[in-house]
């Protein structure tokens, strides 16, 4: 077992190994407990549930079905029957969406309870659970609402993953190489070198790059909890974006059918083509970038949405700001000029994007 500390106003730890989630119990201990779950993990959720004290089971949809305003408000109202007091704990048991869902669920109870996520995806353990970055989506775009909740902790079990299915890992894979390119290369080396070792979640190839991953949201999420406007070589955490502007104007227009990694690994080829000609970005990074995703099973190439149609939602993403004078939304990009050296990609020209759109083309 690795405990993972994420230092900042209430440092909690991230606890990755085998069986950690029976640690549940001890944190849960004397309070009620309200434990948010797609119906996939009922049987987990039932094994859990039967070594606390007092629990309230709440089944949720899975996936990004989870994240709409109607299933929190359902959940709010799961929460008064059961008499959740501020004393009182939320958990969050399965993937990112779930956990994003849990967050913000114990984030506006009362003002604000404790949460325990137990992600149960690589990319909730990678990402969506390890911050304290909660979210909701809206026809108009993703998480467009949510609050900065940090949890209380996170228990990283991974015998949770031994039976989630192969697509759920390879994107739950875009998060960690996304941390290869953000911050430390070493995993993008370990992927190269042995793709099919990085895909067993029972590897100790894949056990190192998840743990080097969480490691690098922790180090970036103590710099940064509330992800504070980044200008030039100076990014704290909306580094942990890269990719992400695209991906999630893809997901909103593919109505969330594609998972999220999906998603962010056409992003970060966006996102590489378009450090390329901006900041330098060297031609093998690049193809270093379609080769590593692709060796994996990530999609590379995208061409479904017109251009013009994902341009327009991307306007609404969060790293845009607004020109004082003219009103006009400045659309701003995470890149890289090499692997663990992150640069802010301002204004960048219109046809400039495009281009890099058109590179997306099968």
């Amino acid at each position: 077992m690795t405990s993972i500390t994420v230092h900042g106003a209430r440092p909690y730890a991230v606890e990755v190994g085998p069986g950690v989630a029976s640690q549940l119990a001890d944190l849960a201990a004397g309070r009620l407990v309200a434990m948010v779950h797609p119906p996939t993990l009922t049987t987990v959720a039932d094994r859990l549930a039967s070594r606390l004290d007092r629990v309230v089971t709440i089944p949720v949809p899975d996936a990004e079905a989870a994240k709409t305003p109607q299933v929190l408000a359902r959940c709010w109202q799961e929460l008064a029957e059961a008499g959740l007091t501020r004393t009182d704990l939320v958990v969050g048991l399965g993937g990112g969406a779930t956990t994003d869902l849990a967050g913000f669920l114990a984030a506006t109870w009362m003002r604000g309870i404790d949460v325990v996520q137990v992600p149960t995806t690589v990319l909730a353990m990678a990402d969506a659970a390890v911050g304290g970055k909660t979210g909701i989506n809206l026809a108009a775009g993703k998480n467009l609402v949510g609050a900065f909740h940090e949890p209380l902790a996170v228990l990283c079990d991974t015998d949770l993953l031994a039976t989630l299915p192969t697509r759920e890992v390879r994107s739950g894979l875009a998060e960690v190489l996304k941390c290869g390119f953000i911050d430390d290369p070493t995993i993008l080396e370990e992927v190269t070198a042995d793709p099919a070792e990085a895909l067993d979640v029972t590897s100790p190839t894949f056990v190192d790059i998840l743990q080097r991953a969480i490691a690098v949201k922790a180090h970036v999420v103590a710099g940064d909890l509330r992800e504070s406007t980044s200008h030039g070589d100076r990014v704290g955490r909306e580094r942990l974006n890269y990719g992400h502007t695209l991906a999630h104007a893809i997901e909103a227009h593919e109505h969330f059918t594609w998972r999220h990694g999906e998603a962010d690994s056409v992003g970060m080829v966006f996102a590489a083509e378009l450090s390329r000609r901006t900041l330098g970005l060297a031609d093998a990074v690049v193809d270093l970038t379609r080769s590593v995703l692709a060796s994996v099973g990530l999609p590379t190439t995208f061409d479904e949405v017109a251009w013009t149609t994902l341009r327009d939602t991307m306007s609404l993403d969060k790293k845009c700001r607004v020109e004082p004078a003219t009103g006009r939304r400045i659309l701003r990009f995470v890149g890289i000029s090499a692997p663990g050296r992150v640069t802010m990609i301002e204004d960048p020209a219109e046809d400039l994007l495009a281009e890099c759109f058109a590179t997306l083309a099968p």
